[in-house]
């Protein structure tokens, strides 16, 4: 015999609370709306280069990736509470333009270093074509999709070191300059997103906003890690093309209640994957 109290707790004559089973269906049920987006195409995305902490700008394919993605969320209805960028300017740009096609330029835009690509190292500013060519595909595809591998680390000597590290952008971290990665596993990415993740984005997500979190190929891929418990040894085969829009519904535990969505024309979207998966093939592309 149990006593019956208001929600979803029945206190039992021993004393002990049980939770009633459909209440803990409706809370797994509780859905959360969150968008991941991989900026649109930057012009080193065009021209196949390791770009990562490099700031380089978008192409204009690029600038009408990130605005079909506002258009397209628009038509289906979505609204957005608030947005989360990089750093970087091709994230923060696609958040503008894909905002403006909103029609919600007003919803305000987070950016956090912690939300950056991946840290290539050395490798930034190499042709991956090129690099497959001297070091081999394999070697290259390690590099670039395994969860635990870093590449060698940038240093003084390299041409972009003292770009990315001199940018007055990096003097607004939460941490000290001389502590930013000089090179990362996808692994170290998911590792420094997290406390962004957990300590500012959750929060916003829990108090049933709308959030899109407008990034790079593989900050958004550590997310989906965590998020959807993909194995170290699966996200080898996770591609995300630029600017298309991830749906993910979540329940109350911030858990995938389907699968995750790419959203827009499949046939387009499968292409785009098989794109970015080319990248690595070897080719020569000097003299």
């Amino acid at each position: 015999m149990s006593f019956g109290l208001p929600g979803w707790v029945t206190l039992s004559v021993d004393g002990a609370e049980q939770t009633d089973q459909s209440s803990r269906n409706r809370l797994r049920m509780a859905k959360h709306t969150l968008f991941l987006l991989r900026h649109g195409e930057g012009t080193w995305n065009k021209e196949n280069r390791f770009c990562s902490w490099v700031d380089q700008k978008l192409s204009e394919e690029g600038v009408a990736e990130a605005r079909h993605c506002g258009r397209l969320l628009k038509e289906q209805g979505y609204q957005l509470d608030v947005v989360f960028t990089s750093l970087l300017s091709r994230s923060i740009h696609t958040a503008w333009l894909l905002t403006e096609a909103m029609g919600d330029e007003w919803v305000p835009v987070i950016k956090s270093w912690r939300l950056n690509e991946r840290h290539y190292g050395a490798l930034i500013g190499l042709n991956r074509a090129e690099l497959a060519f001297n070091h081999g595909e394999e070697r290259v595809k390690l590099w670039r999709r395994s969860y635990d591998i870093t590449p060698p680390p940038i240093d003084e000597s390299h041409p972009f070191f003292f770009e990315i590290y001199n940018d007055r952008r990096y003097h607004t971290c939460d941490i000290p300059v001389e502590e930013l990665p000089r090179a990362e596993s996808l692994k170290q990415v998911l590792d420094r997103l997290l406390p962004f993740w957990c300590d500012v984005i959750v929060p916003e997500i829990q108090k049933g906003q709308t959030v899109l979190i407008s990034a790079h190929g593989n900050s958004c891929r550590a997310l989906l890690k965590h998020i959807e418990g993909i194995s170290d040894d699966d996200i080898f085969g996770v591609t995300l093309p630029t600017g298309v829009p991830i749906l993910l519904e979540l329940d109350g535990d911030l858990r995938p209640t389907k699968p995750r969505q790419l959203l827009g024309d499949q046939v387009q979207i499968q292409e785009a994957i098989k794109k970015v998966e080319d990248q690595g093939k070897a080719k020569k592309t000097g003299p």
